[in-house]
């Protein structure tokens, strides 16, 4: 999948909102592309994805097919994308698949599976206590997972380094960080506005 078709996907999803056909929050990532196509050329059909509130790249990323995803959109699960057959879950609450996640990559270790888990994450969810409390758990008992941070630089609305504070930690093995500036505010497609 080219960064054009991620785009176009996702324009067209703008369009169903602003028309009113989709009736629940949705959360776009366009700006995001370049990083995720990166990401996803290491990840291997059988491996396990676990997302976040933003997840129709990844399902896309996934091979999830368009016409299913955007199926679910219409019926109002853009942020609860949870395909069995692709192995790929999300979740719109922030942080709540990290564990699960973990536990996923705990189970692949003691079968001896040679696949392996890939979770995403905002910067936001990067400074919670869940975050490190699974990539400390997953480093020291070498379970095959990689945490992705998709980070543009803010928490909701506000920039996260004024949230949080700056970022002086060094990210362990296994933990990605990708920037990027994104089209769209937190939730929808509406337009910025400026005081």
């Amino acid at each position: 999948m080219y960064k054009e078709d991620l785009i176009e996907f996702e324009e067209e999803i703008k369009e169903l909102f602003l028309q009113g056909k989709i009736k629940s929050p949705v959360h776009l990532s366009v700006g995001a592309e370049e990083g995720l196509i990166e990401i996803f050329e290491n990840i291997k059909s059988d491996d396990w994805v676990f997302s976040t509130h933003r997840s129709h790249y990844h399902a896309l990323l996934k091979g999830i097919p368009k016409e299913w995803l955007k199926k679910e959109i219409l019926e109002n699960r853009s942020i609860h994308i949870n395909n069995k057959q692709y192995k790929f879950f999300s979740s719109a609450i922030m942080a709540a698949n990290l564990p699960v996640a973990v536990g996923v990559a705990m189970a692949l270790k003691r079968k001896k599976s040679l696949n392996k888990v890939w979770v995403f994450c905002g910067d936001m969810t990067a400074e919670m206590g869940i975050f490190h409390e699974c990539t400390k758990y997953a480093a020291r008992h070498e379970l095959p997972i990689a945490f992705i941070i998709e980070d543009n630089g803010l928490s909701v609305e506000t920039p996260t380094d004024e949230v949080w504070g700056k970022c002086t930690w060094e990210p362990e093995p296994e933990i990605y960080r990708f920037k990027y500036k994104r089209k769209y505010p937190h939730q929808g497609c509406g337009k910025w506005v400026v005081f």
